[in-house]
């Protein structure tokens, strides 16, 4: 496998494991929050470089990302029947949450809002989360593709 991507994987798993973005939760967080918060950096991410960047490029990189994903799931221990139906409905997953980000910066805090409460099971209204991936976003805005990386 090229791990020509790995920077920008590992990135996005750091991201993930940042405690404060759980603070939220109804429940303790499980494999299932961390999935989603991981897509939902992952959107972002090809939300931001999807315009001003190669598309092939873009897509290996899904396809890199996916693939580490599916590697990830195996390691937790599901068997090989179940891994194709869990990627499909992680991928699935994605696309929605692709969906719906797409409008993103003009969307009102409520309706972020309203996105995260749909993939997240939260306590309170995520207004903090919602400031993060606004920051995060313009993160990914004053930065070029290229410095993600690992050429």
């Amino acid at each position: 496998m090229n791990n020509k991507y790995i920077n920008i994987y590992n990135n996005l798993v750091n991201l993930t494991r940042n405690k404060e973005l759980y603070k939220y939760l109804s429940k303790e967080d499980s494999f299932s929050d961390r999935l989603m918060m991981f897509l939902f950096h992952f959107a972002f991410f090809l939300k931001i470089f999807k315009n001003n960047s190669d598309k092939k490029t873009l897509q290996n990189i899904f396809d890199f990302i996916f693939r580490h994903l599916e590697v990830s799931i195996r390691e937790i221990g599901y068997g090989d029947a179940s891994i194709n139906k869990k990627m499909k409905t992680y991928v699935n997953v994605f696309y929605d949450i692709l969906a719906k980000i797409d409008n993103w910066s003009n969307m009102s805090k409520f309706e972020k809002n309203e996105i995260l409460k749909n993939y997240l099971y939260l306590d309170i209204e995520p207004n903090d989360l919602v400031d993060y991936f606004d920051n995060y976003m313009l993160k990914l805005s004053n930065s070029t593709l290229n410095s993600f990386i690992n050429v």
